[in-house]
């Protein structure tokens, strides 16, 4: 067992030895034998970076623009009446029907313009009973001239042999000047009667035009999207029309597109669009509002399909405008970088990093189409920074070359 006097007596001498350990190494600092964290850093300063590079590669390239919009008839007839006022007897299709030019739509009351058929007939025929008067009117003047010509000859003849007198004579003149008189005015009447034909022809004309109006037919092939007509009202050229028709039955797309784009896009590129209900339809454009609203900042474009869906109008459809596809150099898109002389790459050669300036394209599938400034199969750094310079050396490792290198976790 020890003693109290033992446990003092080692402490002290516990005590004494890390006192003499202290200034051992005081003196080995002093001398600089501990150097080792110096050459740590200067070695580490010293060690050669591995850096994820890639290759410039060909591949596709698709430059597209979104649009959204909605299913439109390409061109919407409206079935109005040419002659207001008349009662709607019969609507002959529904909505959704196909219909061809000439087919019945619309049958209106007609019972009054059958009337007026009739009483312009009438007058047509009065017109030419006139005119055969008129007629026989100028006949019996022109009979009646031609005796008084012949009596005005007799007088004249017998005036200058001294056998008659001047007062007959100038009784044959009158009755000659009467003669002439009547053929003018027959002729005059004939005039007049035929212009009233004319005015009554035109008249039955016309109330045979609005008797044929009374049916309304199609004038387009097409399919019915709409009908506002009732059976019983009065059919009139304002407000609603009895019938809407798509014509042809051909629908596309509406779409908006942001101004910005409007100058990448052109008629006859092609859409790719996702159509409620009817799933991915292809198309193109068809044409270009030369318009931008000013509310909006977006313009109108139409996209006709070139595959043939049942559609109807009023669906949402939105997708994307091809504006361009090609094979062309491409680096991933963070190995591009940005200053004020514009885009450059780190391209590595022999290990070493070199600033590359580019003129970069299209972004597509994360990868960003290389203009000009780089060739197939040079390397760049894949996830470039400001961190490198010019003279650089580093050690280059490809992407799938580091995921195999990771342990597993």
């Amino acid at each position: 067992m020890k003693s109290p006097f033992d446990e003092i007596v080692k402490a002290l001498v516990m005590r004494h030895q890390l006192s003499a350990c202290a200034a051992v190494l005081t003196l080995c600092g002093a001398f600089g034998v501990f150097s080792m964290p110096a050459f740590s850093q200067q070695a580490s300063s010293q060690k050669i970076s591995s850096v994820t590079v890639a290759r410039v590669e060909l591949a596709e390239i698709i430059g597209r623009v979104p649009v959204s919009g909605t299913t439109v008839a390409r061109d919407e007839v409206l079935i109005y009446p040419e002659i207001n006022g008349f009662l709607i007897e019969s609507l002959t299709v529904e909505v959704g029907d196909s219909v061809r030019t000439g087919d019945s739509l619309v049958v209106l009351s007609n019972s009054t313009l059958t009337v007026q058929v009739a009483q312009a007939e009438a007058e047509l025929t009065r017109a030419n009973a006139a005119i055969e008067q008129a007629k026989s009117g100028i006949d019996t003047a022109q009979a009646s001239k031609v005796q008084s010509d012949a009596a005005l000859d007799r007088a004249q003849q017998l005036r200058k042999s001294g056998s008659t007198s001047q007062a007959s004579l100038d009784q044959a003149l009158a009755a000659a000047q009467t003669a002439d008189a009547q053929v003018s005015s027959a002729q005059g009447g004939l005039a007049v009667a035929m212009a009233q034909r004319q005015q009554a022809q035109a008249q039955l004309d016309i109330a045979n035009l609005n008797l044929s109006r009374a049916e309304i037919v199609a004038p387009t092939n097409g399919l019915i999207s709409e009908r506002n007509g009732q059976i019983g009202a009065i059919a009139s050229s304002s407000g609603n029309p009895i019938y809407k028709i798509i014509r042809d039955g051909i629908v596309e797309v509406e779409a908006e597109v942001i101004e910005t784009a409007l100058g990448q896009i052109e008629t006859g590129n092609a859409a790719e669009l996702d159509i409620a209900g009817i799933g991915q339809v292809r198309g193109q454009i068809r044409r270009i509002s030369p318009t931008v609203d000013p509310l909006t900042r977006l313009g109108t474009i139409r996209i006709e399909m070139t595959e043939a869906p049942d559609l109807r109008t009023g669906l949402f459809a939105g997708g994307w405008i091809v504006t361009a596809q090609r094979i062309s150099a491409t680096v991933p898109a963070t190995a591009i970088l940005t200053d004020k002389s514009g885009n450059y790459v780190l391209a590595v050669q022999d290990d070493t990093v070199r600033k590359a300036p580019v003129v970069a394209g299209l972004i597509w599938k994360n990868r960003r189409e290389i203009v000009s400034g780089l060739q197939p199969d040079e390397l760049v750094i894949a996830r470039a920074g400001a961190f490198f310079a010019d003279g650089d050396v580093i050690k280059p490792v490809f992407a799938e070359d580091a995921a195999d290198a990771e342990p597993a976790r």
